[in-house]
C-alpha cells in the first residue's frame, strides 16, 4: 500500500487539509447562485423579457445559448490571467464580486439591466470557476493519496448547491416574484465569498493561491498596475458582452448562410475552425504515437460536446416542457425541476464509483471509450422516455411527472459514466508540451455544447402571442424533438461502442 504523503504539521479536519472545507462551502454557495439563477432564466425570459414577442421561444433559445457559450469560454481567459498574473486568490475574489453584482442587477426589472447582469456573471465566472477547482489540487502535495477523495468531497459541494438552489430560488420566485429568486442567488454568491475570505484570514490555505513569483502583478501598463488594470478591464468588458447577448437576432435573411446565425454563433464558428486548424498543425508535427493519442483526445472531446449539448437542454427546452406539458401537481414548479439532475448525481455518485472499483479489482472495469459509448446510450434512452411520454398525456396535454424523474435518472447515470473520467484522460493522452492547450479545448467543449443547445432550442421554439401556451399545442413539438435527439444520441453511442476496440488500440497504455 502506498504511503500517504502529507505536509508536516498540517492543519487537518476529517483527515483532509482544513482549507478543503472552506473551498467546499465557497464552491457550494457559488454553485447555489449559478444554478439558482439558471433555474429561473429561461422561464423569466419567456414570461417577462420577451413577453411581447410571438417568437419569444426563439429569442430565449438564442440568448440562453449565447450566455452558456460565453460563460464557459470565459473560463479559458480567466484561468490564463490567473496563471500568469493575478493568482488564484485574487481571481476568485474578483470573479465572486463580479458574479454577485450580476445576480443583484438581475433583481432590477429592466431589459438593459438584464443583459448587463448576465454579462457580469459571464466575466465573473471566468475568473472564479477555473481557479477554485484548481485551488483544491494545490492543498495536496504530489503523491498524496488523499487528493482523489478530496476532489470527491469538493464535487459533492457542487451538486448540493445545484440540488438545493433551484428548489429555494424557484419557490421564492413563484411565491414572491422573480427578483426575490434572483436576489437569493446573489446572497448565495456573497456567502461563498465570505467563506473563502474567512479561510484566508484563518490562514488555512498557507501560501497557496498567491500570484506566481514571476507574475509582475504590480508592473504598470499605461501608468496603472496590472493588479488594478485587470479588474478595470473586467468591468469595462461587461457592456460589450451585454451587447453581444442582446444581438440575438439572425444576421441574414432566410435562405442565406447567416439564417439563424447571430454574432455569437459566428464568433464560435470562427473559434472552432481556428482550433481545428491548430490541432491539425500540432498533429502534423507530432510523432506517430503522439498523433494516435491526440486523435483520441479530440474524439473524447467531441463525444463530450455532444453529450453536454443534449444534457444542457435541462435549463432551456426541458424546463419549458416541464412548464407547459408536465403534470407537476404541486410536487414542484417547472424551475424547481432543475434540481433533479443534481439530486440523482448525489444519490448515484458513490454507488457508481464503488461499481467501477469492484470491476477494476476483477479486471472488468471498461476502458474509457466503452464508458463514453454507454454514457451516450443512456442519454439517448433518457430522451426516448420523454418522447414516449406523449402517449400518457391527459385531456389537458400534460404527461405524468414520473417520466421527467426517470429521464433525469438515466441522464445522470450517463453523466457519471462520462464526465468524471474525461478530464483525467485528456491530461493522460495529450503531449506534455500542449496539455494546457488541450485542457482549454476541453473546457471550450462545454461552450460549444451550448451552441448545440441553441440550435435545438430554436428548432423546438413555439411561436405564439400567448405566454401561457401549453397542452396539446406544444406537446407534439416537444415529444417529436425529443425523439430525434434520442435517435442521434443512441446512434452516436452505438458508433462509439463499435469503434471502441480501435480507439482502445490508439490509446496505447492509457486506460
Amino acid at each position: 500500500m502506498s504511503e500517504v504523503v502529507r505536509p508536516t504539521g498540517e492543519n487537518e479536519l476529517f483527515g483532509h487539509p482544513k482549507g478543503l472545507f472552506y473551498l467546499f462551502f465557497a464552491e457550494l454557495w457559488e454553485r447555489f447562485s449559478f444554478y439558482g439563477m439558471r433555474a429561473l432564466l429561461t422561464l423569466y425570459m419567456v414570461q417577462v423579457i420577451f413577453e411581447a414577442l410571438a417568437e419569444r421561444d426563439f429569442a430565449t433559445a438564442a440568448v440562453y445559448a449565447s450566455y452558456g457559450s460565453l460563460v464557459y469560454a470565459s473560463t479559458v481567459i480567466g484561468g490564463r490571467i490567473s496563471d500568469k498574473i493575478l493568482g488564484m486568490r485574487n481571481s476568485i475574489f474578483l470573479g465572486g464580486i463580479l458574479m454577485s453584482i450580476g445576480h443583484f442587477v438581475l433583481a432590477i426589472e429592466n431589459n438593459i439591466a438584464f443583459f448587463l447582469a448576465l454579462s457580469f456573471i459571464i466575466v465573473g465566472n471566468g475568473f472564479f470557476k477555473p481557479n477554485i477547482s484548481t485551488f483544491v489540487g494545490t492543498l495536496y502535495k504530489d503523491g498524496d493519496t488523499r487528493k482523489d477523495s478530496g476532489f470527491t468531497i469538493f464535487y459533492m459541494g457542487i451538486n448540493i448547491g445545484g440540488w438545493v438552489a433551484p428548489l429555494l430560488c424557484g419557490w421564492l420566485a413563484a411565491k414572491y416574484g422573480w427578483h426575490y429568486g434572483f436576489g437569493l442567488a446573489g446572497i448565495g454568491m456573497l456567502t461563498g465569498l465570505l467563506f473563502f475570505w474567512s479561510g484566508i484570514k484563518k490562514g488555512v490555505f498557507g501560501q497557496n493561491g498567491l500570484p506566481p513569483a514571476d507574475s509582475n502583478i504590480d508592473r504598470k501598463v499605461m501608468g496603472i498596475s496590472q493588479r488594478i488594470l485587470i479588474p478595470i478591464l473586467a468591468f469595462a468588458s461587461a457592456p460589450l458582452i451585454a451587447y453581444l447577448l442582446s444581438a440575438y437576432k439572425s444576421l441574414g435573411a432566410e435562405g442565406t448562410f447567416f439564417e439563424d446565425q447571430n454574432i455569437v454563433n459566428v464568433i464560435f464558428k470562427l473559434i472552432g475552425i481556428s482550433i481545428l486548424a491548430y490541432l491539425g498543425y500540432i498533429m502534423y508535427q507530432a510523432t506517430l504515437e503522439e498523433r494516435k493519442k491526440l486523435f483520441v483526445a479530440v474524439l473524447i472531446t467531441v463525444f463530450m460536446t455532444i453529450f453536454w449539448g443534449f444534457h444542457e437542454l435541462s435549463g432551456s427546452v426541458i424546463t419549458l416542457f416541464a412548464a407547459r406539458n408536465v403534470s407537476l401537481d404541486g410536487i414542484m414548479s417547472a424551475s424547481q425541476t432543475n434540481s433533479l439532475n443534481s439530486m440523482w448525481i448525489i444519490i448515484l455518485a458513490i454507488p457508481i464509483s464503488m461499481m467501477w472499483t469492484k470491476l477494476a479489482k476483477s479486471g472488468k472495469n471498461p476502458r474509457t471509450p466503452y464508458k463514453f459509448g454507454l454514457g451516450l446510450l443512456f442519454a439517448g434512452i433518457s430522451f426516448y422516455i420523454l418522447a414516449l411520454s406523449g402517449s400518457s398525456a391527459n385531456e389537458n396535454g400534460l404527461v405524468p411527472f414520473a417520466y421527467l424523474l426517470l429521464m433525469y435518472f438515466l441522464l445522470s447515470v450517463g453523466e457519471l459514466f462520462m464526465s468524471p473520467v474525461g478530464l483525467s484522460k485528456i491530461t493522460d493522452l495529450s503531449p506534455k508540451r500542449i496539455v494546457a492547450f488541450m485542457m482549454g479545448v476541453w473546457f471550450l467543449s462545454s461552450a460549444f455544447a451550448f451552441q448545440v443547445v441553441g440550435f435545438i432550442g430554436k428548432q423546438l421554439a413555439i411561436e405564439s402571442t400567448d405566454k401561457n401556451i401549453g397542452g396539446f399545442e406544444t406537446l407534439e413539438v416537444y415529444t417529436g424533438g425529443f425523439e430525434l435527439i434520442a435517435y442521434y444520441s443512441i446512434g452516436a453511442g452505438i458508433l462509439v461502442l463499435l469503434a471502441s476496440p480501435l480507439i482502445k488500440k490508439l490509446m496505447g497504455n492509457v486506460h
